[in-house]
Protein backbone atom coordinates (compact mmCIF):
# COMPACT_ATOMS: atom_id res chain seq x y z
CA UNK A 1 0.00 0.00 0.00
CA UNK A 2 1.06 3.94 -0.66
CA UNK A 3 0.69 6.13 2.29
CA UNK A 4 0.15 9.74 1.04
CA UNK A 5 0.21 12.75 3.59
CA UNK A 6 -3.03 14.92 2.86
CA UNK A 7 -3.04 18.77 2.74
CA UNK A 8 -4.80 18.44 6.03
CA UNK A 9 -1.78 17.03 7.72
CA UNK A 10 0.94 20.05 6.54
CA UNK A 11 0.31 22.19 9.81
CA UNK A 12 1.24 18.90 11.85
CA UNK A 13 4.20 17.69 10.35
CA UNK A 14 5.13 21.22 10.52
CA UNK A 15 4.65 21.35 14.46
CA UNK A 16 6.50 17.98 14.38
CA UNK A 17 9.31 19.66 12.85
CA UNK A 18 9.48 22.87 14.87
CA UNK A 19 8.86 20.87 18.28
CA UNK A 20 11.49 18.53 17.47
CA UNK A 21 13.73 20.80 15.88
CA UNK A 22 13.37 24.19 18.72
CA UNK A 23 11.90 22.97 21.48
CA UNK A 24 13.18 19.36 22.14
CA UNK A 25 15.92 18.95 20.19
CA UNK A 26 17.17 16.10 22.38
CA UNK A 27 14.48 13.86 21.03
CA UNK A 28 14.73 14.35 17.17
CA UNK A 29 16.62 11.71 16.54
CA UNK A 30 14.36 9.38 18.41
CA UNK A 31 10.83 11.11 17.08
CA UNK A 32 12.21 10.70 13.37
CA UNK A 33 13.32 6.84 13.89
CA UNK A 34 9.96 6.28 15.84
CA UNK A 35 7.64 8.33 12.96
CA UNK A 36 8.95 6.37 10.14
CA UNK A 37 9.26 2.93 11.82
CA UNK A 38 5.41 3.78 12.86
CA UNK A 39 4.73 5.01 8.89
CA UNK A 40 6.22 1.45 8.06
CA UNK A 41 4.01 -0.35 10.09
CA UNK A 42 0.99 1.31 9.01
CA UNK A 43 1.85 0.76 5.31
CA UNK A 44 2.17 -3.07 6.25
CA UNK A 45 -0.78 -3.58 8.74
CA UNK A 46 -3.39 -0.60 7.59
CA UNK A 47 -5.82 -2.15 10.37
CA UNK A 48 -3.52 -1.93 12.91
CA UNK A 49 -5.33 1.74 13.99
CA UNK A 50 -8.45 1.83 16.86
CA UNK A 51 -11.51 3.25 15.06
CA UNK A 52 -11.92 6.76 16.30
CA UNK A 53 -14.95 8.10 13.61
CA UNK A 54 -17.07 6.12 12.07
CA UNK A 55 -15.56 3.09 10.34
CA UNK A 56 -12.97 4.56 8.28
CA UNK A 57 -10.89 6.79 10.45
CA UNK A 58 -8.59 5.21 12.72
CA UNK A 59 -5.97 6.26 14.93
CA UNK A 60 -2.70 4.62 15.93
CA UNK A 61 -0.40 6.19 18.57
CA UNK A 62 3.76 6.78 17.72
CA UNK A 63 5.23 4.67 20.34
CA UNK A 64 7.71 6.99 22.83
CA UNK A 65 6.71 9.99 21.44
CA UNK A 66 3.34 11.68 21.90
CA UNK A 67 2.16 12.13 18.67
CA UNK A 68 -0.05 9.59 16.54
CA UNK A 69 -1.55 8.91 12.82
CA UNK A 70 -5.15 9.86 12.21
CA UNK A 71 -5.73 8.15 9.05
CA UNK A 72 -8.02 6.83 6.39
CA UNK A 73 -7.63 3.50 3.80
CA UNK A 74 -9.01 4.13 0.38
CA UNK A 75 -8.13 1.59 -1.61
CA UNK A 76 -4.53 0.65 -2.33
CA UNK A 77 -3.74 4.27 -0.31
CA UNK A 78 -3.55 5.28 3.29
CA UNK A 79 -4.61 8.85 3.85
CA UNK A 80 -2.89 10.27 6.21
CA UNK A 81 -4.73 13.33 7.83
CA UNK A 82 -3.26 14.67 10.50
CA UNK A 83 -0.26 14.09 12.57
CA UNK A 84 -2.17 14.56 16.01
CA UNK A 85 0.09 15.88 19.10
CA UNK A 86 -1.72 13.93 21.45
CA UNK A 87 -1.12 16.46 24.36
CA UNK A 88 -3.80 18.88 22.34
CA UNK A 89 -7.72 18.90 23.14
CA UNK A 90 -9.07 15.85 21.50
CA UNK A 91 -11.81 18.40 20.79
CA UNK A 92 -9.89 20.37 18.33
CA UNK A 93 -8.93 16.94 16.59
CA UNK A 94 -12.24 17.81 13.60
Amino acid sequence: MQVKFLASSLNDLKWFRYYYESVFPQGLEKAQKQFHSTKGLIKESPYIGHVIQDNNILEFSIPNIPFSFIYRIKGEVIEILRVWDERQDRARLS
